[in-house]
């Protein structure tokens, strides 16, 4: 099953999977990031960083598998009123265009053998300067029932993001949370906060 008809089953259900607010932790950021910028978000889905992001006068694009997920997106951002670029390609075929001041992430599901490639390309997306900020499931999080793959494979540990952006600023943690987003995620839950400055 390709990423799309796997997203694409996720997403086609009513409402909205993961809920209409923005990941907690990429909101907590915002203020950093420099106003009018440029901002990239990954593995959007439904659209609820982007469209949070974009109400901040931030120039936003989306890539995200899911055409399905990113039509959701266009019309919640219609009635919101403010404009999401969306690119629809799985990230493993995402080619890096042009750069952006900052990139975001909550819960990629990317392989272990698929990550370096990506963030190597998150590494050529970001201007001189520009932040990357997310939250993935960690290892730990197969104790949890609060969502997230069953599979330790698409799971992260913070040495995975420790060699991949040794030579930027980080900040880089593991932490219990609460999860509260729409339907997908719910309770406690184990998680990797990312951080990073180019």
């Amino acid at each position: 099953m390709s990423q799309q008809e796997f997203w694409n089953s996720k997403f086609s259900r009513d409402g909205y999977l993961y809920g209409i607010k923005p990941n907690s932790f990429i909101a907590s950021k915002v203020k950093s990031f420099p106003r009018g910028g440029k901002v990239l978000c990954l593995g959007e889905g439904e659209g609820r960083n982007a469209i949070f992001l974009a109400k901040r006068d931030m120039e936003v694009t989306a890539i995200d598998a899911s055409d399905i997920g990113l039509s959701k997106l266009h019309f919640r951002a219609l009635e919101e009123g403010v404009t999401v670029e969306t690119i629809c390609a799985d990230l493993n075929d995402w080619e890096v265009k042009e750069q952006y001041d900052v990139i975001v992430a909550s819960y990629l599901h990317m392989y272990k053998e698929d990550r370096a490639k990506l963030f190597e390309k998150i590494q050529d997306s970001l201007k001189p300067d520009g932040i990357f900020v997310g939250e993935f499931f960690s290892v730990n999080q197969l104790n949890y029932n609060s969502g997230g793959p069953k599979d330790k494979d698409l799971l992260y540990t913070i040495d995975d993001f420790k060699k991949a952006f040794a030579l930027c600023q980080g900040d880089i943690n593991e932490v219990v949370t609460i999860l509260d987003e729409g339907k997908g995620h719910q309770g406690e839950a184990s998680v990797i906060r990312v951080v990073v400055e180019n």
